[in-house]
């Protein structure tokens, strides 16, 4: 009896473990298709803005799950330019959450995409080191839209992390000052099948793309292939 009740339990284990791998895996990919679906709407992220990012963090469906700080959250997958200073292509995603009181202002009970891009390397490397308030721990604004938009203003030039959102077909530049960015660690070991650290998978390269991540990563290597920021800001 004790045999077959370990073995039903060990069962029980590897289906959930195949499901939470199976979950992250669908994330990833649906971050890529909201992505591409953003970038060919008309008044998107101005080129401009994106050529000059570092990283992109896309969080697809986020939903409000509860009334109060911290009752809403969402998770997806953050990207970044390779090589040393962010001169190279877009690599391996790690997972990445959201989290924080100000998303639910932004939400209106509505199931909203966030698109965040990283525009220097102090704000790439403090979301992959810890949890991160943007507005405090690096400085974040709504970003600039529209094809033509004037992407050189002085918010854009400060801010370390520009967000927008969509919801409902309408895509705008957000705040989401007072908002949380951390790593997602058991969502990476789920994607990669090990244990790994974010700044490893996107500052060292110990892994590849995984197949869930290949729209996300090919697609950006696609739109924005070369980083046009001042070389002297990467350093």
């Amino acid at each position: 009896m004790k045999k077959i009740l370990a073995g039903i339990f060990a069962a029980l284990l590897l289906s959930v473990g195949v499901q939470a791998q199976q979950h992250e895996a669908d994330r990833l990919r649906h971050a890529g298709e909201v992505l591409m679906e953003i970038l060919n709407i008309p008044d998107n992220i101005p080129k401009s803005v994106l050529d000059k990012s570092e990283c992109v963090i896309v969080i697809p469906s986020v939903k409000k799950l509860a009334i109060g700080i911290g009752g809403n959250y969402g998770r997806g997958a953050m990207t970044c330019r390779g090589g040393a200073n962010f001169s190279g292509g877009w690599g391996p995603p790690a997972m990445v959450a959201l989290e924080g009181g100000n998303i639910g202002f932004q939400l209106g009970g509505q199931a909203t995409d966030f698109v965040l891009l990283v525009t220097n390397p102090r704000g790439a490397r403090a979301v992959l080191s810890s949890k991160v308030k943007l507005g405090a721990d690096a400085s974040a604004a709504a970003g600039p839209k529209g094809r033509n938009a004037e992407a050189s203003t002085d918010v854009t030039l400060r801010a370390e992390v520009l967000s927008y959102s969509r919801a409902r077909g309408l895509f705008a530049g957000i705040s989401l000052a007072g908002s949380t960015v951390r790593p997602d660690n058991s969502a990476n070991e789920n994607i990669y099948g090990k244990k790994l650290d974010a700044k490893d998978i996107i500052f060292k390269g110990v892994v590849r793309v995984p197949p869930s991540g290949r729209a996300l990563v090919d697609y950006l290597n696609k739109k924005t292939p070369k980083n046009l920021s001042d070389p002297t800001s990467l350093k």
